[in-house]
């Protein structure tokens, strides 16, 4: 990871190696804190940040899903994230805003224990590449939805993500893929995932994933572009039948799939119609298409 100078930390600019957190900070030991993965692009009227607003819209349903109260407005956050990015001098970078159980009480129970808040920056290209990727089953099922609340970005979410990159990247393949409890397709440990199938575009139905910002600006691309979209429960077999498949998330963008263990998908290849989103996406992230200036914030 590069570092850059300055993290915004519970309201001050502070410089990298200063942001820190004591040893019995309540999130480091329970898994209750949130946090968004954001984009910032180059465009030619500066770095624009993409879908600010839906990113921390987001970040405080999942604070109001563990009972936290963030001690600052979205729109003071809106403001630290613009002036972080001024401050640092970057064109383009993915931002991590993170709110967490601080430190002065243990136990489960958080309630009580202050609410520290930080916003990280740092350059950092498509998580997988650009080619495409080799995904495996994961043996883990994505957290049961009656287990937490799916919808909401929570830290202690991710260790069923980590568990499952770990096993994927031991047997040789790049990325992983959940199944639900019933068996369906649910989302990659970070990502969606999306499939076509005679030039009908489909998802899994929001229940058991996170309904992410990326996956709902794929299905509004997709309706623009004309390509008949739906969500859907997704069988295995269905998804290893597709005539192509591609994640989508701020981290990892459009990411074209060619293999599902050991079932090429389109050959290996990028398909057409994925070609075509992700040629679109990334038009419209750095500021070349005017309709969707709006996803843009300076």
């Amino acid at each position: 990871m590069k570092e850059v100078e300055k993290i915004w930390f519970n309201g001050r600019f502070v410089d990298w190696k200063d942001a820190e957190i004591h040893i019995l900070t309540h999130t480091l030991h329970y898994g209750g804190g949130v946090f968004e993965g954001i984009r910032a692009y180059d465009t030619e009227k500066g770095s624009a940040v993409f879908r600010l607003r839906d990113h921390l819209k987001r970040l405080f349903y999942s604070a109001s899903c563990l009972e936290m109260e963030i001690p600052f407005s979205q729109k003071e956050l809106e403001k630290a994230i613009l002036q972080l990015i001024k401050i640092n001098q970057v064109k383009e970078c993915y931002i991590r805003p993170i709110a967490i159980f601080g430190y002065g009480k243990m136990g489960l129970n958080p309630k009580g224990t202050p609410v520290d808040v930080a916003i990280v920056l740092w350059p950092w290209k498509a998580y997988l590449g650009e080619k495409p990727i080799s995904v495996k089953v994961t043996k883990y099922i994505r957290i049961h939805p009656k287990s937490t609340i799916p919808d909401a970005k929570i830290t202690g979410h991710y260790v069923n993500s980590i568990l499952a990159s770990l096993e994927a990247q031991k047997a040789g393949f790049e990325e992983s893929l959940f199944l639900d409890f019933e068996g369906f397709v649910a989302e990659g440990p970070g990502e969606n995932i999306f499939m076509v199938k005679n030039k009908r575009l489909f998802t899994p139905s929001s229940g058991s994933i996170l309904p992410g910002i990326t996956r709902d600006t794929v299905l509004k691309i997709a309706k623009d572009l004309g390509i008949k979209a739906e969500e859907k429960k997704i069988t295995l077999e269905e998804l290893k039948r597709a005539d192509e498949a591609f994640f989508a998330g701020t981290a990892v963008e459009i990411c074209p799939i060619g293999r599902i263990d050991q079932t090429l998908i389109n050959n290996g290849r990028m398909g057409g119609i994925t070609q075509k989103i992700k040629n679109l996406y990334q038009r419209i992230v750095h500021g070349k298409e005017r309709k969707y200036l709006n996803w843009l914030q300076l």
